[in-house]
């Protein structure tokens, strides 16, 4: 395995202009298939041979227009003080919000507070219920504009009203989420490498082979049945184990330049021993996230394959791709003063960089193993305090206090 990967790092080396070509060209292949051959998503999590299955298949064949499968919100309002919601002008307040949300054509149920008994025994507090023909990632804005919209309108009259449900969740969080994750990363290996080009190249390899991934999932949901969130759980481990796995090869490939190898020289090493950790390390992962086919939960399944195959994509990106980059970069990846001392014809010596803040924590953790294990596990204790009181469910919004 050594052997063969540092051939193969060699040869990406040597070929780098046709490796990263190959590499944009499949990117760029990817993206005009996902514009075009994408099919929709969907958000139904059904777990078969369950009675709460069974029972959501009952609801679904005896009420379909209840059980629409989009988007919801649950609207709770409640009367003024001194007030009931059986007064003339509140209940005609409230008629004229279920009338209202009723012309949206993409709302498939409203139901009647007063009809339904959606009302609590003092008759101030009453709620309803609103069903939409499309998923909340999908229905349309002019939808949610209308229900907040009517809702205003509802306040006007002098109701209390809160809405709760997935109508109004945004995907906009996930997104910046992501943004923010690679912002943190490359300020953190910049900081590390003490280069730019060091910290740039692991984020590259990792943008340019989660953008990959992505694209041949979102080109899948065009021939197959796969979740909303399976693209989410893929970008998320794709990314982070992109960023490691390149880390290890660059981080080596650092360390061998320092010894005084020849930069190709230094990329086929490092590939042919962090690359083999590389190997190793995906291929635990993908077992693991295969594992989920066994428990045959279909959304569970479609996640791990999903994935498993953006943790593939990291693995071969990191062995292709990367390297071909390090020929571009040469010794820019090590720091300034690093480079200045090789051009002077200076070695970087092991012992020299040993004698970073990292070297200096570890031999106090050695000379005082014992405090220090006391106080690590009395802090893992402190922050494992709360976990006492999690409780532990599905992800919903949140329905405010009435």
């Amino acid at each position: 395995m050594s052997i063969f990967l540092y051939k193969l790092s060699r040869l990406a080396f040597r070929r780098r202009w046709a490796m990263v070509g190959f590499w944009v060209v499949l990117l760029v292949a990817g993206g005009v298939g996902a514009a075009t051959l994408s099919g929709p998503t969907v958000n139904t999590l059904s777990i078969p041979g369950t009675e709460s299955q069974a029972a959501q298949d009952l609801l679904a064949e005896r009420f379909p227009e209840s059980s629409t499968g989009g988007a919801s919100a649950r609207i709770v309002f409640e009367s003024p003080a001194g007030t009931t919601l059986a007064d003339p002008a509140i209940r005609q307040s409230v008629s004229e919000l279920v009338s209202a949300l009723g012309k949206d054509p993409e709302v498939a149920a409203v139901s009647d507070p007063y009809a339904s008994g959606g009302m609590s025994p003092t008759g101030t507090i009453g709620y309803m219920q609103v069903s939409y023909t499309a998923d909340s990632m999908d229905l349309p804005d002019s939808s949610k504009e209308l229900l907040e919209s009517a809702v205003h309108d509802a306040s006007d009259s002098g109701l209390a009203v809160d809405v709760a449900g997935n109508v109004l969740m945004e995907s906009s969080a996930e997104a910046m989420g992501e943004v923010i994750g690679v912002a943190i990363a490359a300020v953190v290996l910049t900081v590390t490498f003490g280069s730019l080009v060091a910290a740039g190249l692991p984020l590259i390899s990792a943008l340019i082979g989660i953008g990959i991934a992505i694209c041949t999932i979102t080109i899948a949901t065009g021939f197959i049945e796969l979740g909303s969130s399976t693209t989410v759980l893929a970008m998320m481990l794709g990314l982070a184990v992109a960023i490691d796995y390149s880390l290890f090869i660059v981080s080596r490939y650092r360390s061998e330049l320092r010894d005084g190898h020849d930069p190709e020289i230094a990329a086929g090493r490092a590939a042919g021993t962090a690359g083999s950790a590389v190997v190793f390390a995906g291929l635990t992962v993908l077992i693991a996230l295969a594992g989920l086919f066994v428990v045959n939960i279909p959304f569970l399944t479609s996640m791990g394959l999903a994935a498993a195959f953006a943790v593939a994509v990291a693995v071969v990106i990191s062995l292709t791709l990367l390297p071909a980059t390090l020929g571009f970069a040469g010794s820019r990846v090590l720091s300034r003063s690093d480079r200045r001392l090789l051009a002077s014809g200076g070695e970087l010596t092991h012992r020299k960089q040993s004698e970073g803040a990292g070297s200096r924590w570890a031999k106090f953790v050695i000379r005082r193993r014992v405090p220090v294990l006391l106080a690590s596990v009395l802090g893992l204790g402190l922050l494992a305090i709360p976990t006492f009181g999690i409780n532990l469910s599905l992800a919903s919004p949140p329905v405010p206090d009435t």
